[in-house]
């Protein structure tokens, strides 16, 4: 053993140390000192990011809304740890390759690693990566009232993976982001309750027409309602003939979500007025001719010439 601790060998040992110290060791800590700067660089700018989207949301918003900052948090928070897994990819690396370690091996190891780990969670990262493009699009909100695939609800919540939906009977429906085909959302930006108003054949179709620009009028200066609706009521006119009734399309845009609610009440209302009005709303019935009646000496000669 003694010939393994000699001078020569310590001062071997001294010197690649000193070496190391001056010629390796700056640059490591110049490695580490880059590897803080760019993750506080990157805490920082989707830190300001984050601050700018929402303050400019808020400015394009009648109202401040907790679920735009919520979306706008998600996915700067999304970005944010994408950064910090790069930097910390790229200085691990950085670090093997001054050791000496050679990282070929490691990256085709771990690219083998991602290729199975992909084929076994595409539909995982596909449900990500679908609810991440619906968050940076604002498809949908938490509130909104939405079809999805012929399901319709209240959004009750939207994730990264999935989506879930609450309908009228209150059952719950829980739908991948990755296997939405259709998204139909009915409270975006602003609502309209669309009717097809059906009157009798034998009713003057401007009278009509005039009766419910009235109601809507009424409805607009109603001081609860009005607020609820955007515009006067758009009466757009005959639109079709059905089998026991001439139906008029018309429409109210309100606010999101009150569209049901300002209906309702214009239906109520309507149908006073047509009631006042005697405008008869036509209801699907039969009439029955019945033939002539045929005499007991009919019916023998009919017999008697068969």
């Amino acid at each position: 053993m003694e010939k393994y601790f000699t001078i020569e060998m310590w001062e071997d040992v001294l010197s690649k140390l000193v070496n190391w110290v001056i010629y390796d060791l700056p640059g490591l800590l110049f490695i580490f000192v880059l590897l803080f700067i760019l993750l506080r660089l990157n805490r920082m700018l989707f830190k300001r990011m984050n601050g700018l989207l929402i303050r400019r949301a808020r400015k394009h918003m009648e109202e401040e809304s907790f679920e735009t900052e919520k979306r706008i948090n998600t996915l700067t928070g999304i970005l944010k740890g994408i950064g910090r897994i790069i930097i910390w990819a790229v200085f691990i690396m950085i670090i093997l390759k001054r050791l000496g370690i050679d990282i070929a091996p490691i990256l085709a190891g771990a690219g083998i690693i991602g290729l199975a780990v992909g084929f076994g969670a595409q539909e995982l990262v596909r449900d990500f990566i679908s609810g991440f493009f619906m968050l940076l699009e604002n498809q949908i909100r938490t509130g909104d009232v939405a079809r999805i695939n012929g399901t319709s609800g209240a959004v009750e919540s939207i994730e990264l993976r999935t989506t879930t939906l609450r309908d009228f009977e209150g059952i719950v429906h829980i739908f991948q982001n990755g296997k939405i085909n259709s998204l139909s959302n009915m409270t975006k930006d602003w609502s309209a309750f669309a009717m097809d108003i059906g009157v009798a054949y034998k009713e003057n179709v401007d009278k009509v027409m005039e009766i419910i620009k009235d109601t809507g009028a009424d409805l607009k200066n109603d001081t609860y309602f009005g607020e609820l609706m955007l515009e006067s009521i758009e009466v757009f006119g005959l639109d079709k003939f059905g089998d026991s009734a001439v139906m008029i399309k018309a429409r109210i845009k309100t606010k999101t979500n009150k569209q049901w609610e300002v209906g309702r009440e214009f239906n109520r209302r309507l149908k006073y007025a047509f009631d006042n009005a005697g405008i008869e709303i036509p209801f699907p019935h039969t009439t029955i001719y019945w033939g002539e009646e045929i005499s007991p000496l009919k019916l023998e000669l009919q017999k008697q010439a068969n």
